[in-house]
């Protein structure tokens, strides 16, 4: 979900109330289900139709992970136009956008349908957000952990169109200009690389969180910060460490990890003579042991 800098989120509401007035009188069409209602401009039934029919196991699959109920109806509204696209989020890196006061997921159809992106992928990612905030006071969710969770829960998968050679996290890492978790709590950078740098260290925190203390140690997280503790409260609870700890061993742990890789990609030819050699050696023993086997039955 893409964080606007507070000082616009009043106006950046009042537009998106009177765009959305505008463009729900222009919609295309609007298929309502039980569980979802999907309006759709410019895009075909058949894209809105994928979207109703994908949502009952989009839903189960975030309820089975998270443990929570999705007891809202959301509203997805489908854009076709990247220019009424881009009047609403005002960055050319976002593919889809959820704002949770109004049950809603807006989504750039043509860009969230293309390779990297799913749309089953990124419609997970947004209602994510929507579970999240439903049950947990927006003042209470870090901005990192809302991010990262969404990402882990869709595979991944963001809102932003990032090029897989572009990750920034291992250089910032290395060289000490990571940007520090307590600073992503209550909005993300707004210029592009920092907020590159942001998404990719919330994912990378989260997976860490994952990969340690087990899917168990996120929920946990998760019910302490929906009974109203502060982040530093619900990590120490449930993880047993602090916040700065986590942070600490996170980075300590990432940096061991980036340091091996960059020893095997600067020591991988040497490494693969090495093993050609290793190879080679061990195939002659295996030859002397032969003869020596047949040399014994001749006897």
């Amino acid at each position: 979900m893409f964080c606007l800098n507070s000082n616009h989120l009043s106006l950046f509401f009042l537009f998106l109330i009177i765009f959305c007035k505008t463009i729900f009188a222009e919609v295309t069409g609007v298929i309502d289900r039980k569980e979802v209602v999907v309006h759709f401009i410019g895009t075909s039934t058949s894209a809105a139709k994928e979207i109703a029919d994908m949502y009952p196991e989009v839903k189960r699959g975030l309820e089975k992970t998270i443990g929570w109920k999705v007891d809202f109806k959301p509203i997805i509204l489908l854009m076709n136009s990247e220019k009424d696209f881009q009047r609403m989020v005002e960055n050319d890196l976002i593919v889809a956008y959820a704002v949770p006061q109004r049950g809603l997921i807006i989504i750039n159809y043509p860009k969230a349908s293309k390779s990297p992106f799913s749309v089953k992928s990124v419609l997970k990612h947004e209602l994510c957000h929507l579970l999240l905030h439903k049950q947990i006071k927006s003042n209470k969710l870090p901005k990192w952990l809302d991010e990262g969770i969404a990402q882990w829960i869709s595979g991944g998968i963001t809102e932003l169109i990032i090029e897989k050679k572009s990750s920034l996290l291992g250089k910032a890492i290395l060289s000490g200009k990571n940007i520090p978790i307590r600073f992503l709590a209550n909005k993300f950078p707004e210029k592009k690389g920092s907020l590159l740098l942001a998404y990719e260290e919330s994912k990378s925190l989260v997976e860490y969180i994952r990969n340690n203390y087990g899917n168990e140690g996120i929920i946990r997280i998760l019910e302490n910060l929906k009974k109203g503790r502060s982040i530093d409260e619900a990590i120490r609870i449930s993880l047993s460490i602090s916040l700065e700890e986590l942070e600490n061993n996170w980075i300590g742990s990432f940096r061991k990890w980036v340091n091996w890789f960059a020893y095997l990609s600067n020591n991988l030819y040497e490494l693969l003579f090495f093993l050609a050699a290793l190879i080679t050696v061990l195939a002659f023993i295996r030859i002397l042991m032969k003869k020596r086997k047949y040399k014994d039955e001749e006897w």
